[in-house]
């Protein structure tokens, strides 16, 4: 078992801690991996290990698979228990697995649900009967071909902007798209004014209500061990933690903010209605899944503000299950000299696990874009290990960007 650095707290995708400093994005050390499970992202991506586990609030899963030419997956809200988990938000957390291929997906993904009901987080008692033991496995030897299959492109999720950072993004796919379409799928334009990323993460995010009172329940658990803060609050008097400038408005209003707040009602209202005009959507249409970038742009270069552009609100918001794929890359350049990884997202219905891997089989099929990095092809001189190595991470290369203590 390895521990990964992520971004602190988990509360952005840059990836960057007080504790472990900054990961890079093993593709092109200029750039961050995704996040904030990049760590886990970076380490899969450089094969440390079959496969890795992250949550996603926003973004975390989704994110750094994208970034790292993975693939990911963020079940249906309720379908894996969240107990133990440093939380965010009780409406928006989830937990899931990254690994290199659908395979490899599908296997930890099947033995992280086999958990079920878990009387510490009480969205799982929402897992249908029918769900309670699928084998994803075995789903993806039925997986057929992607003839008469329908997919919804959600044209809000792009930016159609000609940049050095977005043009790269729309080639792929539309690449991704004609060889979708010539394997049998029917794409359907999606135009609806609800896919647009920065109007959801506005209007519907929950996050900055729920924080917390969700932080200060985990601190005050008899079970967690050590020396540690008992709230929120304490744990920034501390000036022990990293907040990106971007962020610091979000954590102070955090800080005075609580599901008492009227606001916050109005938002749980206006994701029922967002989670009813999204599956209406499919109904409509006939969709099978709803396809997108995970990210707008390219990911984000070391010491940017945020890791701006991505797409992964809408699942967070409605508990859609949704799987990463590897879509493509950008081209080549000295820093990147396999070009950049891009990922698409397949959006599906709740409790549509088992049919969202056949699908990423089936696009990985079609589209076998995955590389290994550049960085993973040196020869590493093995070593016999008498015990656990000890090892200290490097808070040396954290950004001037991103000052500690600071808020």
């Amino acid at each position: 078992m390895g521990k990964t650095n992520l971004h602190e707290l988990a509360l952005e995708g840059l990836s960057v801690s007080s504790l472990g400093g900054q990961t890079v994005n093993p593709w092109d050390a200029t750039r961050t991996p995704g996040g904030s499970s990049g760590g886990t992202g970076a380490a899969i991506a450089a094969s440390f290990a079959v496969f890795g586990t992250g949550t996603d609030t926003v973004n975390s899963l989704r994110s750094p698979a994208s970034a790292n030419s993975l693939f990911s997956i963020r079940p249906t809200r309720g379908l894996l228990s969240r107990a133990g988990i440093i939380p965010i938000s009780y409406t928006q957390d989830a937990i899931g697995p990254i690994a290199r291929n659908f395979r490899d997906l599908a296997v930890a993904l099947e033995v992280m649900a086999s958990v079920g009901y878990d009387k510490s987080d009480n969205a799982t008692a929402l897992i249908p009967t029918t769900c309670a033991s699928v084998g994803y496995v075995a789903a993806l030897e039925s997986a057929g071909s992607l003839k008469g299959v329908r997919l919804g492109l959600a044209e809000g999720f792009f930016n159609k902007t000609n940049s050095n950072e977005t043009t790269p993004v729309n080639d792929v796919m539309g690449a991704m798209v004609s060889s979708l379409r010539a394997a049998g799928a029917t794409i359907v334009q999606i135009d609806s004014s609800i896919f647009n990323s920065t109007a959801i993460l506005n209007e519907y995010d929950t996050q900055r209500f729920e924080y917390r009172q969700e932080m200060d329940q985990y601190l005050q658990r008899p079970s967690l061990q050590g020396s540690h803060p008992t709230t929120l609050n304490e744990l920034y008097d501390s000036k022990d933690y990293l907040v990106i400038p971007s962020q610091y408005s979000y954590v102070t209003t955090a800080l005075v903010s609580s599901t008492s707040n009227s606001t916050y009602a109005t938002r749980k209202l206006k994701i029922e209605n967002l989670t009813l005009a999204l599956q209406s959507t499919f109904k409509d249409h006939k969709l099978d899944a709803l396809i997108y970038p995970e990210q707008a742009n390219l990911v984000v270069k070391i010491g940017s503000a945020s890791q701006s552009g991505r797409n992964g609100i809408l699942a967070a918001i409605t508990g859609s299950p949704v799987v990463t794929v590897p879509a493509g890359f950008s081209a080549q350049t000295g820093d990147a000299p396999k070009g950049i990884p891009i990922g698409m997202e397949i959006l599906g219905m709740p409790w549509s696990e088992a049919k969202l891997l056949k699908l990423a089989k089936l696009v990985s099929e079609v589209r076998n874009v995955r590389r290994m990095p550049a960085l993973t092809e040196r020869f590493v001189e093995p070593k016999v290990l008498e015990a656990v190595p000890s090892i200290v991470p490097n808070a040396a290369n954290i950004p001037a960007a991103y000052p500690i203590g600071t808020l």
